[in-house]
This record gives C-alpha cells, structure tokens and sequence, in this order.
C-alpha cells in the first residue's frame, strides 16, 4: 500500500459547498453572510465574550475567589516507611523522624508495603487498607 492509494470511503466526507457561484447555486451573492455589517466584510470578527461594546457578562459578575481540590497541607505516609516508627506515633512524631515534612498540616496512612511494627497511630488518618494492616500488626488508629 502507498500513500497516494489511500482514499477516503464515499460518504466519510461532506462536500464542499461552493459559494458565491450565482443564483442558481442556493449560496449566491452574499454567499451566506446575510447583507452588511462585521461579518459580511472580510477579517470580521469579534473576540468571544464581545457584547458590542457593553460590559460582557464576564467582567459584570462579581468574582468569588478560588478554592483549590488539591490539599497541599496534607501528607503521605506509606506503610512501610512506618515500619521506621513504634509505639505511640502521631504529627509531630511523623515530622522529627522525616517522614512528613515540616509544614505538614495532617497526614494520611495509605497501604503501600507491608507493617510489621505495633504502631499506635493518634490523630493521623488512614485508608481503609492501612488500617486493615496495621490493626493485622497489632497495633491500633485514635483519631
């Protein structure tokens, strides 16, 4: 097969429609862009939102700030970098052993690797598998 043997299939392409070919031809004339004004002239056009020069509803509406879905202050903590830790472990153990970094607001426990610690978990949160796992350990999650 050659790239000059490739053709489209018949009906995959609309027709092009000829315009400005007389009046028998259904788009004489205008050529379908109706009679004067911006866009019957060549190069007219308007940028999106132009409301002919009234203030576009955009820039009329008050504006409501933004709230971002991705939570920066919360950190990770794999399972088996836990491993790491034992006995009572909350925030600011996490932070001294550099497992979270400092300007860490929470952290959450997620099942990646395996425990084989007894951690005491307080006021840190876990995926449903992490805590499967850790309560399997012999350890146990206060929130």
């Amino acid at each position: 097969m050659k790239l000059n043997d490739l053709h489209f299939t018949d009906g995959s392409r609309p027709t092009a429609k000829r315009v400005g070919r007389g009046p028998g031809s259904d788009m004489g004339k205008t050529a379908g862009r109706g009679h004067k004004g911006q866009h019957a002239r060549s190069g007219g056009y308007t940028k999106v939102g132009f409301e002919g020069g009234q203030m576009p509803l955009q820039r009329r509406i008050p504006k409501r700030g933004f709230r971002s879905m991705d939570p920066k202050g919360c950190a990770e903590v794999r399972l088996d970098t836990l491993n790491k830790l034992s006995g009572d472990v909350d925030l600011t153990a996490l932070k001294q052993s550099g497992l979270v970094p400092r300007q860490a607001r929470r952290a959450k426990i997620v099942r990646s690797g395996e425990i084989s610690n007894a951690v005491n978990l307080k006021g840190i949160a876990a995926t449903a598998g992490a805590r499967e796992a850790i309560e399997a350990a012999g350890g146990s999650l206060a929130e």
